[in-house]
């Protein structure tokens, strides 16, 4: 025959499990075993119950199952290791701020008490406890921390997909900004990758010299994406200038000297623009990254320090650039023609400090020329 009454305590053992899983779980801390039953009794309707007989224990159980709990109770006095000691652990781990905690004590010593409360303790308990009055306080605690979770999850959710937002924005600016300094580079019937190589050898320059310290990654990066827009003026020169293959009457070279000026008022004209960490690095970049260390530059004849340091470090770049790479009206050099150039000031004199940084680095810049065709 079959044991019916052995099916049927199964079954109510099965369900019981299946009940607990979909329970938030309570600790119980106590060494006396009867006050743990007891305090078991008053909350197993409405949480699962798990139980530890002294501090130790029941720190070994939160550290191994930190999202498990949804509150603890937690005895004052027990061997091992007291109540007070385990409030302390926690805080030390962060988790008071995530698990609430209830001091459940015989004996209301204002000392402790208070210590407790320091500690970051939700409510001390006193010995007989009140079921329905334990329940209520511990149900409501319960219920606030969830909602706090709950708001702290969704407003992560919000700020991730702020953050991503915008990245995307970040990322269409960025690209809008190659692209078009990148279509200004095909007018003047160049390779394309001018603005690229300007943009890495600023970036090289910042993080690797005395140049970039004091700036933050942020300032950086905004530089960098800044030496792009270096050019941008020469979208108001005309073609018959912009792409000659010859020398520049002076007539015509005062033309090619407008670029500058241009570029810094077609940036000015651009309102949403103006609101961009890169805008103030840009406009000072398209406007003087023609200056020269001993004033014999152009738009404003600037010199020595007047000259920021990334519209220098642009300039030294443009320079470097232009010597390695074939254009309209001219092959590229070799290596050595280009940094004797430099060196002997024959594009131009650059500060001196700048130089000597410059030549520091120039084995890890010239790499990204030797892939080009038209390299020596």
């Amino acid at each position: 025959m079959i044991d019916t009454s052995s099916v049927i305590s199964k079954n109510v053992e099965q369900k019981d499990i299946e009940q607990n899983k979909e329970k938030k779980t309570i600790l119980i801390v106590d060494d006396d075993v009867i006050n743990r039953k007891v305090l078991g009794k008053i909350f197993s309707a409405d949480y699962a119950v798990e139980e530890a007989e002294n501090g130790r224990a029941a720190v070994t159980k939160i550290i191994c199952n930190k999202n498990r709990y949804c509150a603890i109770l937690l005895d004052v006095i027990m061997p091992e290791m007291d109540g007070i000691e385990v409030l302390k652990r926690l805080k030390g781990w962060g988790l008071l701020d995530k698990i609430p905690v209830f001091l459940i004590t015989a004996e209301r010593v204002e000392k402790v008490e208070r210590e407790a409360y320091e500690l970051g303790v939700m409510d001390v308990i006193s010995k007989p406890v009140v079921p329905y009055v334990v329940l209520r306080r511990l149900h409501s605690v319960i219920e606030l921390f969830e909602a706090r979770k709950h708001l702290n999850s969704v407003v992560l959710s919000q700020k991730n997909e702020l953050l991503e937002q915008a990245n995307k924005i970040i990322q269409l600016n960025q690209g809008m900004i190659e692209a078009l300094a990148t279509a200004i580079e095909f007018r003047n019937e160049e390779s394309g990758g001018h603005v690229q190589r300007i943009c890495q050898i600023t970036r090289y320059f910042l993080e690797n010299t005395q140049f970039g310290e004091g700036l933050s990654p942020d300032e950086i990066n905004n530089i960098s994406l800044a030496s792009i827009m270096h050019d941008i003026g020469k979208i108001a020169i005309p073609d018959a200038i912009l792409t000659k293959p010859g020398r520049f009457t002076p007539e015509e070279y005062e033309i090619m000297k407008t670029h500058t000026t241009q570029g810094s008022v077609i940036l000015e004209r651009i309102p949403q623009f103006r609101e961009n960490g890169i805008y103030e690095y840009a406009w000072d970049i398209a406007k003087h990254h023609h200056e020269r260390w001993d004033g014999k530059g152009y738009p404003d004849g600037l010199s020595g320090e007047e000259i920021s340091p990334w519209a220098q470090i642009v300039s030294l770049a443009d320079v470097y650039d232009a010597l390695n790479c074939k254009r309209v009206y001219k092959d590229a050099f070799s290596r050595d023609k280009v940094v004797e150039m430099i060196w002997t000031g024959q594009c131009g004199l650059f500060n001196p400090h700048l130089l000597d940084e410059f030549f520091l680095i120039e084995d890890q810049l010239f790499p990204m020329y030797e892939s080009l065709p038209e390299a020596q």
